[in-house]
């Protein structure tokens, strides 16, 4: 069955962030006179959502306190600083042009206003019909409640629709959702947690000769 709504996950997916999410980190951390993070270390962190991050962060460092302070300043100093130096990964705006017969979404454990103002910054946001961040709904992924909320607004069905990710996270929220899953190679996690994917893409444009095999 053909497909007609292609989900995307944002970072790591659609869009670099790490360097921008690093930088916010470190700023807050080392304000606070505990050191900061590598890029492939914060890597490894990123996907659940900002308040695992500033969890995961502390915890790595062996503190058990200031995760509000800390999430406020994080937020605080990303917002500003959001696309400073992120950008698309390579081929993804000349394959979303392809796919504007499609409906397409983005959800992400990111906040949504995070989430928006990134798309935005980085000339994104206007190839998508709905943008979801872990605040708009009640459950974040991998949980299938995102995925199955975003079906049933865009009016489409699971068997036509398609998650686009680079984590199990996405992975296991499709297929908790019944849809078909890919799992992008060029993201933040190695290929090993990507296993369980219906398909793999290495190139953003490589999604295109998958969309085209589901629907013959």
């Amino acid at each position: 069955m053909s497909i007609e709504l292609i989900i995307f996950d944002l970072d790591g997916t659609l869009v670099d962030s790490c360097k921008d999410i690093t930088r916010a980190l470190n700023y807050c951390f080392e304000e606070k006179g505990i050191s900061g993070f590598s890029e492939d270390e914060v890597r490894k962190m990123v996907g659940e959502g900002v308040n695992r991050l500033i969890e995961k962060a502390l915890e790595a460092r062996g503190i058990f306190s200031f995760k509000e302070p800390m999430l406020e300043c994080f937020i605080n100093y990303y917002k500003e600083h959001i696309t400073d130096y992120s950008r698309p990964y390579p081929q993804v705006k000349e394959t979303l042009n392809q796919l504007k017969d499609f409906k397409k979404a983005v959800i992400s454990n990111k906040l949504t206003d995070l989430s928006i103002k990134t798309l935005n910054s980085l000339g994104l946001l206007k190839y998508f019909d709905f943008v979801g961040g872990s605040d708009l709904f009640s459950e974040r992924k991998p949980s299938a409640l995102p995925i199955l909320e975003t079906i049933k607004k865009l009016q489409t069905s699971c068997d036509r629709t398609i998650i686009v990710g680079d984590s199990e996270l996405d992975i296991k929220a499709g297929k908790s959702a019944g849809v078909k899953t890919a799992a992008v190679t060029y993201g933040y996690r190695d290929r090993e947690f990507l296993k369980d994917a219906d398909f793999l893409i290495d190139k953003f444009s490589d999604l295109l000769n998958i969309i085209k095999l589901i629907g013959t």
